[in-house]
């Protein structure tokens, strides 16, 4: 028995992995952070869609570092290359895969974190659960991950436009703060102090048509939560009122109908885990980087006591950079919802003319 456990163990190490987001627009991820590329592979991109590099790349350029003083310096081009699923510029139906190339990896920075666990990093989860670790950068649990899908949700926005969906997200807070100088002064003040901090992101969808969404346990805004959770450093996410929809009457938070549609949307454009046509609304609460400079408590690989004072190349905050990764996330389950309830009205067209 003691063997047996012993290799279900092993297997589950193997094999238990996710890279794979989605159901009729499906994204596999691949790639870390000091690898030789990352990329993706979308397979259920409707035939007939233009597309080239120049559509993607836009995304994968507000999400690239080294762009101010304020992030990290990690000097990356980031440059889309399209290797299958498109022909005469045009998607075919097939795998459409996305590569991006790593040029400005220092993995000497992170040769004294071999043997160390980085305080508010994956290092000891995943040690724990897989027996390895990727130290350099943190591999697959490195920001850099994000790239493939922002590349993947660059071509899912391309595909919204076609149904008239647009999105936009933006910082609205940073430790605390709401204006644009302040939250700038916040992360300066943070980086010159060795540390760092958080904020509070969100992001609008318009022209989402009703009835995208399935109910119980394919709600639209479970979907979203599950897809923002999903992105490294993200600790919480609220749609609509969100919490602050515990503190109202029930009479200030529903939203009244009339004839003309609703008049309000407190709801932030799901109802029922289905979308209601208006906007939706999502906020997402962004944690502080964990890669700081301030000595930390912490334990090595063995269990011995040690200090850590993370150097090398960091954003003292994440949460502008991943505005781009936010928006990619919610088109890729915009998309996906819409293409399933294409299929589903699709469905219902067919027996309305072919009566049983």
């Amino acid at each position: 028995m003691v063997y047996f456990q012993a290799r279900i163990q092993e297997n589950c190490r193997v094999v238990s992995l996710m890279n794979t987001f989605g159901n009729n627009f499906r994204c596999t991820t691949f790639g870390e952070s000091h690898g030789k590329a990352l990329g993706v592979v979308i397979d259920g991109c409707p035939a007939g869609i233009p597309l080239t590099e120049s559509d993607i790349q836009p995304l994968l350029d507000r999400r690239r570092p080294g762009q101010s003083d304020l992030t990290t310096q990690r000097k990356e081009a980031d440059r889309v290359e399209i290797l299958s699923g498109t022909f005469e510029e045009k998607t075919t139906g097939t795998p459409i895969a996305l590569v991006i190339l790593n040029k400005d990896t220092k993995t000497e920075d992170y040769i004294p974190l071999k043997e160390i666990f980085r305080p508010g990093h994956a290092d000891f989860t995943y040690q724990a659960k897989y027996g390895t670790r990727d130290f350099r950068g943190g591999g697959r649990s490195s920001g850099r991950e994000t790239i493939s899908r922002v590349a993947a949700g660059a071509v899912a926005i391309k595909l919204l436009g076609y149904a008239g969906v647009s999105l936009s997200g933006r910082v609205i807070e940073v430790h605390g703060k709401t204006s644009p100088a302040e939250m700038e002064a916040e992360i300066r003040a943070a980086r010159d102090a060795g540390n760092s901090v958080g904020g509070i992101v969100e992001i609008v969808v318009k022209g989402t048509p009703p009835g995208i969404g399935d109910p119980v346990f394919g709600k639209l805004d479970a979907l979203i939560a599950h897809a923002m959770m999903g992105i490294g450093s993200v600790k919480g996410v609220e749609i609509g009122e969100g919490f602050h929809a515990a503190e109202l009457f029930g009479s200030e938070n529903n939203d009244e109908m009339t004839p003309g549609g609703f008049l309000t949307n407190h709801a932030g454009g799901i109802l029922g885990g289905i979308s209601t046509g208006e906007d939706i609304v999502v906020r997402i609460a962004v944690k502080p980087t964990p890669s700081i400079s301030r000595v930390q408590k912490t334990v090595t690989v063995t269990g011995m006591p040690a200090t850590i004072s993370v150097q090398g190349r960091h954003d003292p905050c994440i949460a502008p950079r991943i505005v781009p990764v936010a928006e990619a996330m919610i088109a890729l389950v915009i998309v996906d919802g819409l293409l399933g309830q294409l299929r589903y009205s699709g469905f219902k067209e067919l027996l309305k003319n072919n009566p049983a």
